[in-house]
C-alpha cells in the first residue's frame, strides 16, 4: 500500500511540475516562431491563432506578440526560460488585434516595457470593453482590464532597441491592415517580422486602409530581406515573390470596386461580384472576403 502511494504522489508531483510550453522554430539566428493555424478564433483554440515570438540579445529578449489568451503568453514565457536564461525587457505589439495581445499580462513585471505604434493605446481604449464582454462567447477564456496592457513605449516613426548587440528597428507604418500597424526589423540577419501586414496562404483582412496598406507593399516590395514574418502563414525566404498574392487580391479587390462606384453601382452587388476569382487562392476566403469588401468600399467611395 506505502508503494502504490508513493507511486501515486509521484505521478502527482510530475503533472505539478509540468509547465506548458509552445512549439517554436529558430528560423534564423536568436530569433523563434511559434507559427499559428489558419482557423477562426473560437472556444477550442481560444484565439491562439496567430504567429508570434521573441527575439534573443545578448543582454536581453524581445517578445514581438504576446498571443492570443493569457495562457499561450504564459506557454510563451516558459518556452523563452527554457531556451534562455536572459530576461524579457520587451514586449512589442505589433497591432491591435487580439491574438496578437492577449497575452501581454503574463509578460508584467517590473523591468518589462511594452512597445506599440503611438495609436496602439487609443485603439485599445476604444476596444478594450468589447474585447473583455465577449471574450468567454467568441473565445471561452475570461479577460480583465488587467489583460489588455497598452504601449509604456509608443513609437511614432521609427524606434531602435539595443538588446544588447543586436539592435532592432521598429517602425510604425501608416494606415494599412490597421491605423496601428508596425514592424520590427532585424540588422543582424536582415529579418523582417511584418506580422499582419502580410498574410500568406490566410486571406489578407482589411480593418485599415485598402489604398494605404497597397502603398505600404510597393514601399516594402523595393527592399530586399533574407526571411520575412508574415502573421499568419510560413517563413518568408523569397520576399518579392512571396507577397505578390496579397498584393493581387487587394489590388483586384480595390480595381473592381472602383469600377462598379464609377457605373453607379452599390454595396449590395459589391459584395455578390467583386474578386471572386480569387476564392481558390486562400483560406478562410468565406469567412473574410465580404467583409474586406465592405470595408473596402467604404473607403473607395469617397474618393475624389
Amino acid at each position: 500500500m506505502k508503494i502504490l502511494w508513493a507511486f501515486a504522489l509521484l505521478i502527482i508531483s510530475q503533472q505539478a511540475l509540468s509547465i506548458e510550453t509552445l512549439l517554436v522554430k529558430e528560423v534564423a539566428k536568436g530569433i523563434y516562431v511559434h507559427f499559428g493555424k489558419h482557423e477562426l478564433p473560437n472556444t477550442t483554440n481560444h484565439g491562439a491563432i496567430a504567429n508570434i515570438g521573441f527575439i534573443v540579445g545578448e543582454k536581453c529578449v524581445a517578445v514581438i506578440d504576446s498571443g492570443g489568451n493569457p495562457a499561450q503568453g504564459e506557454a510563451l514565457k516558459n518556452t523563452i526560460r527554457e531556451i534562455t536564461h536572459k530576461p524579457v525587457c520587451y514586449v512589442i505589439n505589433t497591432h491591435i488585434h487580439p491574438d496578437h495581445i492577449y497575452g501581454n499580462s503574463a509578460f508584467k513585471s517590473d523591468g518589462v516595457e511594452f512597445v506599440g505604434h503611438y495609436k496602439l493605446a487609443r485603439a485599445m481604449a476604444m476596444r478594450s470593453d468589447y474585447y473583455i464582454n465577449n471574450a468567454i462567447e467568441k473565445l471561452g477564456i475570461k479577460l480583465t482590464a488587467k489583460d489588455i496592457i497598452p504601449p509604456t513605449i509608443n513609437v511614432i516613426d521609427h524606434l531602435k532597441i539595443d538588446l544588447g548587440g543586436r539592435k532592432l528597428e521598429l517602425t510604425a507604418h501608416p494606415t494599412a491592415h490597421t491605423d496601428n500597424d508596425l514592424s520590427i526589423y532585424d540588422q543582424q540577419t536582415n529579418s523582417l517580422w511584418l506580422s499582419d501586414l502580410l498574410f500568406r496562404e490566410h486571406i489578407p483582412v482589411i480593418d485599415g486602409s485598402i489604398n494605404g496598406w497597397l502603398a505600404e507593399l510597393v514601399r516594402l516590395e523595393k527592399q530586399n530581406y533574407t526571411y520575412v514574418i508574415p502573421g499568419h502563414g510560413a517563413l518568408i525566404t523569397d520576399w518579392k515573390n512571396s507577397l505578390q498574392p496579397q498584393k493581387r487580391y487587394l489590388t483586384l479587390l480595390r480595381d473592381e470596386i472602383r469600377i462598379l462606384i464609377k457605373q453607379g453601382k452599390f454595396l449590395e452587388e459589391a459584395v455578390n461580384t467583386v474578386a471572386y476569382s480569387e476564392a481558390k487562392s486562400w483560406k478562410l476566403f468565406a469567412q473574410f472576403h465580404r467583409k474586406n469588401i465592405t470595408t473596402a468600399f467604404a473607403e473607395l467611395e469617397w474618393e475624389e
